[in-house]
């Protein structure tokens, strides 16, 4: 039988993190923020296409959603390399709670 956790809960990470850096290819602190969501662009390549798809009187250009949702979004925390000073990503692959927090 699986246990669930309470999703209520929140999720804190540490401000600093002593994780391995892929750019200086060293162990050592990182900074921790969290990751947001970029603006949109309405002239991506996609974004046109599907603009020109649902002009017309047609139906639906995408098939319906289904009535699968997810408990919550994955949590990404952006890490800055005190040493070299570049970021990469760290995706926590478990399903994040309502709110996250930097202690």
């Amino acid at each position: 039988m699986v246990k669930y956790q309470n999703i209520t809960s929140k999720m804190k990470l540490p401000k600093v993190l002593n994780t391995y850096c892929p750019h200086c290819r060293k162990q050592g602190e990182h900074d921790v923020s969290l990751g947001k969501k970029g603006k949109a662009s309405s002239m991506r390549e996609g974004q046109r296409k599907f603009e020109q798809v649902k002009k017309g009187y047609k139906g639906s250009p995408r098939t319906p959603k289904k009535h699968v949702y997810k408990i919550g979004k994955r949590t990404v925390a952006m890490l800055k390399c005190k040493n070299c000073g570049k970021k990469h990503q760290k995706v926590y692959r478990s399903r994040s709670r309502k709110r996250t927090e930097i202690e």
